[in-house]
């Protein structure tokens, strides 16, 4: 059978054949930057790596723009990492780009929306030495956006399902390696709906959830010598690094009461209590929805209230 044609990798997220191509079924879709009129938000890109083409998207909340007479005052700096299971969707797809509006304008914060390399063309560790490139320069204010109105001791973390995956390890490489630019310091990590897995279940996990996880996991990382126990898939497998390196100053983990993931999050979050961290641990589930529902519904009563709920985290209020 022609390579091009037979599959090596087949799933409801992507098809990759023989040959290397790789055919993802949904997730493609992009939309520009710009003046966003229903929320007041401009956004712009801003290409990191010539090399890679990793680039982030910058959002502005509207009385920062140049030609406001509000008062300007440094706003938190969002570091925004998208889900997809590492192998889908980017920073200018149009559900994201929607609630980045959504979130800048209520919350009041700049925001910088990392588009990372994909896997499988980009294994890991592709994707967390991206995240890691657009951490640090988000961090050193390199940006007219970012050094007149952005507060680098007081930047957040936060990504969903995947994104929730990278938002774990950054806290962690923030705790670990050398650290951010001096200056700047990692206030809090939103964590909503994370990507874990591991060897063995907790409690509640379906089988499912596993099989989805011991299949696509060596497709992201073929290289992988400890499986579903990699520390960066499972932050409680054995011989893991220690919780209490998260960088950051207080940590939310959500979920709801119908996500699949919901077992390995809940989990988390309780290691993350017992291991000895000695910040804020806050655990959010909504109600009656599924994975990402705020993404996908950004205006159901559930969304709403998740979102106040950030918007208090981000603001401290």
């Amino acid at each position: 059978m022609d390579p091009a044609t037979k599959l090596s990798f087949d799933s409801p997220l992507l098809r990759v054949y023989e040959d290397g191509r790789v055919e993802r079924l949904f997730g493609t879709e992009t939309t520009p930057a710009g003046f966003d009129a229903a929320t007041g938000v401009t956004s712009k890109d801003v290409v990191l790596d010539g090399t890679t083409g990793v680039f982030a998207r910058l959002y502005i909340p509207a009385n920062l723009l140049p030609d406001s007479d509000t008062e300007h005052k440094k706003l938190p700096i969002l570091v925004y990492f998208h889900g997809g299971g590492l192998v889908l969707e980017s920073a200018s797809s149009p559900t994201y780009h929607r609630y980045l509006n959504l979130l800048v304008s209520k919350a009041s914060v700049l925001a910088v929306s990392v588009n990372y390399r994909l896997a499988p063309e980009h294994p890991i560790p592709a994707v967390y030495e991206d995240s890691w490139t657009a951490l640090s320069w988000a961090a050193s204010r390199d940006d007219p956006w970012l050094s007149e109105h952005g507060d680098a001791g007081r930047i957040f973390l936060a990504g969903d399902s995947g994104g929730a995956n990278i938002v774990h390890n950054m806290a962690m490489m923030a705790g670990t390696q050398d650290g951010l630019p001096t200056g700047a310091l990692l206030e809090g990590a939103i964590v909503f709906h994370p990507m874990f897995g591991g060897k063995e279940p907790v409690d509640g996990e379906a089988v499912f959830t596993r099989e989805i996880m011991e299949k696509l996991w060596p497709l992201i990382c073929p290289d992988s010598t400890d499986g579903l126990d990699d520390p960066r898939l499972n932050p409680m497998a054995r011989g893991a690094p220690s919780l209490q390196n998260l960088a950051c100053r207080k940590l939310l983990v959500c979920s709801t009461d119908l996500d699949y993931a919901r077992p390995r999050a809940a989990a988390y979050c309780e290691a993350v209590k017992a291991s000895g961290w000695p910040d804020t641990v806050e655990w959010l589930e909504s109600v009656g929805e599924e994975h990402v529902f705020f993404i996908n519904k950004p205006e159901c009563d559930e969304s709403l209230k998740l979102m106040d709920r950030v918007v208090a985290f981000l603001t401290g209020n």
